[in-house]
């Protein structure tokens, strides 16, 4: 019986293309250093492509969607049917994210892993559905062993598409009411961090909401104990969707391709993913700082420098895909500007 995929090695990017990467750009026609985290984009991307001219063209967008037993506690100012509802939207393509999809010309697949409600109309939604929602995990693991090996295998199912597709960087986007909840308690446990310093208003609590959801995420912590494996974490805190990022980031770094994170639910995702295959970082690049309250404490825990920061807190993968743009210059940037030696320029 082999392991599976998510305890399997991953490649490592590529030392000899990060290196040339890194001498083209001390010969470019700029002071080094002088286009900051640009540099550092081109260079791990060649790194990870295997390539000394990087590109981030083709681009696969996929948004994983499912319900959590935790709405029925009040964690959300919406109620669950939203969930619903917006991939049917996103199916649409009226969405920020379907918006912003096509606008990259990016390939964008909504994938339906556990949404409770049904759908209005299940054209271009992936039907990876395992069961209408998860537990509610204050009271009970948010789903089984099982049920959590089904959403790790979707996300790597949809990495295998975006790699036949030919894709040069993966975005996971997230749909799910309530979980911001599952997120910040996911979070919490595997930093080992207080819950005031990751929960937030989600899609608007106010304070009364914000304090009770934390008592939810408390509770949640105190029935899970203090097993900080993080496959039993995902299983007993996590989400449907959760799960399936985290499956879907690792596949996409087993196929070599480089992985644009998006805000607090997909980094809470990413976090687990990282502490399921640890060299998992060196694949990752992270596009925002969210204005929701845990994300910077997030991305600080996992020595992570965000593109952006435009106090955006919507998710469905819209902070990434809003980033790509930035990509892209960085690997123009990187593979047409003249050296010093073509421009005739002293290099000082």
């Amino acid at each position: 019986m082999t392991d599976p995929f998510w305890q399997l090695p991953l490649p490592q990017p590529s030392r000899a293309h990060y290196d040339r990467a890194l001498a083209r750009q001390q010969q470019l026609t700029k002071p080094p250093g002088s286009l900051g985290q640009l540099e550092a984009l081109a260079c791990h991307l060649c790194a990870q492509q295997h390539r000394d001219r990087p590109a981030v063209n083709r681009v696969h967008v996929a948004v994983f969607a499912a319900d959590h037993g935790i709405a029925a506690d009040g964690v959300s100012a919406f109620p669950q049917e939203v969930t619903a509802q917006m991939v049917a939207n996103f199916a649409a393509g009226g969405a920020a994210i379907s918006v912003l999809a096509r606008q990259l010309g990016a390939s964008l697949e909504v994938v339906n892993l556990g949404v409770a409600h049904p759908l209005p109309d299940d054209r271009g939604v992936t039907d990876e559905w395992i069961a209408a929602g998860t537990g509610n995990l204050m009271k009970e693991p948010a789903m089984t062993a099982e049920q959590l090996e089904q959403a790790l295998e979707a996300g790597d199912r949809s990495a295998a598409r975006a790699s036949e597709a030919g894709a040069e960087l993966f975005i996971g986007g997230d749909m799910g009411i309530g979980n911001t909840t599952s997120a910040s308690a996911l979070a919490s446990l595997l930093l080992g961090a207080r819950v005031e310093e990751l929960v937030g208003p989600g899609t608007g609590l106010d304070e009364v909401g914000v304090a009770r959801k934390a008592r939810r995420i408390r509770a949640a912590l105190q029935r899970h104990g203090s097993d900080t494996d993080p496959f039993n974490a995902l299983a007993s805190l996590g989400g449907f969707e959760i799960a399936a990022l985290a499956g879907a980031m690792i596949g996409a770094a087993h196929r070599g391709i480089p992985v644009l994170v998006d805000g607090f639910i997909v980094t809470a995702a990413a976090l687990a993913a990282t502490h399921l295959s640890p060299n998992l970082m060196a694949w990752l690049h992270f596009s925002h700082q969210s204005r929701e309250t845990g994300h910077r404490y997030l991305l600080s825990a996992m020595g992570a420098t965000p593109v952006l920061d435009l106090d955006m807190r919507l998710g469905e993968g819209s902070g990434a895909a809003v980033a790509v743009p930035v990509l892209r210059s960085a690997c123009a940037l990187h593979n047409e500007m003249a050296t010093f030696t073509e421009a005739g320029v002293s290099d000082g």
